[in-house]
């Protein structure tokens, strides 16, 4: 299939994008201890004063690097200077810093799965530098993409775990990086939702294929393992079941719709960013199990091109699942069952 030329950079929004939403954190500044509270409202605020750094500065834009895979891995030393000291370069011995080094198996996990299934040289297609910060802020409760490097916080521990111990997290919030480069969609409403479902799906690939699990084997859930023990649930959300994930007296419950009619209709979370993004989520999931097999083949396929090659910043639910549908055709044939497998995936969730 021939592929449509790139637009300009210079049209492209490039938000902070953050693991966690906005409602948990609240539910955690509402319901948790004092301690708990303090944890949520530092890091709600330090998202805010980042975005607003973000918004001041515009886009920034670099100049492609080597074809190669390039990681380095920063410590910011519980500042919030970026992006710290060097601690790892590319081909360096591990250190003795954990997370420093999950961030570097990772970061490579994800651009092997890129380069590897989908021919693409890093976030921007040009070997761009993969760059990562750990131990950002102090008990800081998220990962974000900045536009041009990875940071993750150390979380508080009693609610969630250091930010670089799962994979799909970090694949995500570099998901959100060939995003930019891509699709470019807007960080609200139905775009956002799209914007925050392309991250989960190949968050949950680039698990997928390094664990070695087909879509009926594996569980479907983003962030396994970053909840505290104590702490009410699995993960943060589930493409298998939105809703499901966790419903914890501190954390709240999954807010996540399955379907359209559950569709959030307000104006938090910029629109419901995290919250709606289960409903595109979940037709993955559906299209991805009716055809079987290793979901990054086939599925993961249509979906790659359809953002790489299709999609642009103002789509919605509609204009991804028409989309998607007419790469599954182009790609596996009118009539086949990947093309059938993608629809019958929208029509489940009321969007077609």
């Amino acid at each position: 299939m021939a592929r449509k030329n790139k637009k300009s950079l210079h049209n492209t929004r490039c938000p902070i994008c953050c693991i966690l939403p906005p409602h948990l954190l609240q539910s955690v500044a509402i319901n948790g201890e004092s301690h708990h509270r303090n944890w949520a409202f530092q890091t709600l605020n330090l998202s805010a004063q980042i975005r607003g750094r973000r918004d001041a500065v515009g886009n920034l834009f670099f100049a492609p690097s080597p074809g190669v895979k390039r990681r380095t891995i920063y410590n910011a030393k519980n500042t919030q200077n970026l992006p710290g000291i060097l601690v790892r370069g590319e081909g360096d011995p591990p250190t003795t810093d954990i997370a420093a080094n999950e961030a570097y198996d990772a970061t490579g996990a994800t651009y092997d799965f890129f380069y590897e299934v989908f021919e693409r040289n890093s976030i921007d297609d040009k070997g761009l530098r993969l760059d990562s910060t750990v131990h950002f802020g102090v008990e800081y409760d998220n990962a974000f993409w900045n536009g041009d490097q990875m940071v993750y916080g150390d979380g508080d521990g009693e609610l969630f775990q250091r930010f670089t111990k799962c994979v799909d997290i970090i694949a995500h919030e570099l998901t959100h990086g060939i995003t930019q480069y891509e699709a470019g969609l807007d960080y609200n409403g139905e775009s956002g939702a799209l914007n925050e479902s392309f991250a989960d799906v190949f968050g949950i690939l680039v698990k997928q294929r390094l664990e070695n699990e087909t879509a009926l084997e594996t569980d479907w859930m983003m962030g396994e393992g970053l909840l505290a023990p104590n702490v009410k649930g699995t993960g943060i959300r589930s493409l298998k079941a939105p809703g499901t994930a966790y419903d914890d007296p501190v954390l709240g419950k999954d807010p996540q719709p399955a379907h359209m009619r559950d569709k959030y209709m307000g104006d938090d979370d910029n629109g419901g960013v995290h919250i709606n993004s289960g409903i595109p989520n979940h037709a993955f999931y559906l299209a991805a199990t009716e055809i079987g097999g290793y979901a990054w083949e086939k599925a993961g396929k249509i979906w790659y091109i359809s953002l790489r090659d299709r999609l642009r910043n103002k789509a919605d639910f509609k204009t991804a699942a028409d989309t998607t549908i007419k790469v599954a055709g182009e790609l596996y044939g009118v009539d086949s069952s990947e093309k059938t497998a993608v629809e019958n995936a929208w029509l489940k969730v009321g969007v077609i």
